[in-house]
């Protein structure tokens, strides 16, 4: 399985002029030229990406934050190309990363509430997917039932984005990944530690660090634990020396990692299980103490939005081992580097 990793003159933070220049002239040859396959295609599942493509994605990712920071555009559509975005659950990051980072190359947005499509009530979704088929270019769309989003991309003919579903969160471990690669220089050979609820987010960690060649380690409690067939696809997805493991002690998960990564106990729609969450998830907390078994220089990480005294206390998510914001300022550079590459050119 093929490493990512950024060597040093590709770090954001430390890029000289020349090599900027440099990275942002191979980005835009890269989609240009599609030269990872991605055209044309939707990205519902991380398992969409090969390895390589993933590692080209992040690439293109690092080549729009230099160039972001720069001033200065790394690629436009040719033409304005124009992007449906369908939201059935609230959001900030999502919203204004998609909108923002479509208009940044050149392109157009349309944004579709509830209450305008009703998808599966109002309007089924395969009727939805082939109306917009006619008018846009791709659509993002983040929706409660997974199913949805294959529906979407069954019966129409653009790219379908995975925005968020109860299954998967793609798009923000290609951001988290990448904000490893800013902090860490690699994803091979950390030691990724996820404690906590066993969802959607967990299902597309667990897929990204395995394609990434890093090994990871999740703990979570029985009952809430990720879908076993997701962990058996990336456990196969795994080269040498990798291991993608199942556990429930969170101290023995975090013990010696390199990334300690955690998520919210109830996420929306489930709310009626709050309370039962709380107690089920009691000893899941990433607090000090969870922290301090981890490397003295692990990096805190969580998607956002966090409840603050439940699944992390205040002293870890703003304490200085934190990235949280770097992850979500990621989201704007990642976006942009996807619609690009299955959008353009």
């Amino acid at each position: 399985m093929a490493a990512l990793s950024l060597t040093q003159d590709q770090q954001p933070k430390t890029r000289d002029p020349i090599g900027a220049v440099q990275e942002i002239s191979a980005a835009r040859m890269a989609i240009e030229n599609d030269k990872f396959g991605l055209r044309g295609k939707s990205f519902v599942s991380m398992a969409d990406f090969s390895a390589k493509q993933l590692a080209g994605v992040l690439q293109v990712t690092a080549a729009m934050d230099s160039a972001h920071r720069a001033g200065v555009p790394l690629f436009r559509f040719s033409y304005p190309k124009s992007l449906a975005m369908i939201f059935e659950k609230p959001s900030l990051r999502t919203r204004v990363t998609f909108d923002l980072g479509m208009r940044q190359l050149g392109g157009l947005t349309v944004l579709l509430g509830p209450l305008e499509i009703g998808m599966g009530k109002r309007e089924s979704v395969p009727d939805v997917a082939r109306n917009l088929e006619r008018w846009v270019d791709a659509v993002m769309a983040r929706v409660f039932e997974h199913d949805k989003l294959i529906g979407l991309r069954d019966c129409g003919n653009v790219p379908v984005i995975n925005a968020l579903s109860d299954f998967e969160h793609p798009c923000q471990i290609v951001a988290d990944l990448y904000t490893i690669l800013q902090h860490k220089g690699s994803v091979k050979e950390r030691k990724i530690a996820y404690v906590g609820d066993g969802n959607n987010v967990l299902h597309s960690l667990l897929l990204g660090v395995a394609l990434a060649g890093g090994s990871m380690v999740a703990a979570c409690p029985e009952g809430y634990q990720p879908h076993s067939n997701v962990l058996k696809q990336a456990q196969a997805l795994c080269g040498s020396g990798q291991t993608v493991t199942l556990i429930e002690d969170p101290r023995e998960a975090v013990a010696a990692a390199d990334i300690v990564y955690t998520d919210a106990w109830t996420s929306m729609g489930q709310e009626e299980e709050s309370a039962l969450r709380r107690k089920a998830f009691a000893a899941y907390q990433v607090n000090r103490g969870l922290m301090s078994l981890a490397t003295p220089s692990a990096l805190f990480m969580h998607c956002l939005p966090a409840h603050r005294g439940e699944e992390v206390t205040d002293e870890v998510l703003d304490g200085p081992q934190s990235v949280v914001y770097d992850q979500a300022e990621n989201r704007l550079h990642a976006q942009k580097a996807i619609l690009a590459l299955l959008v353009g050119p």
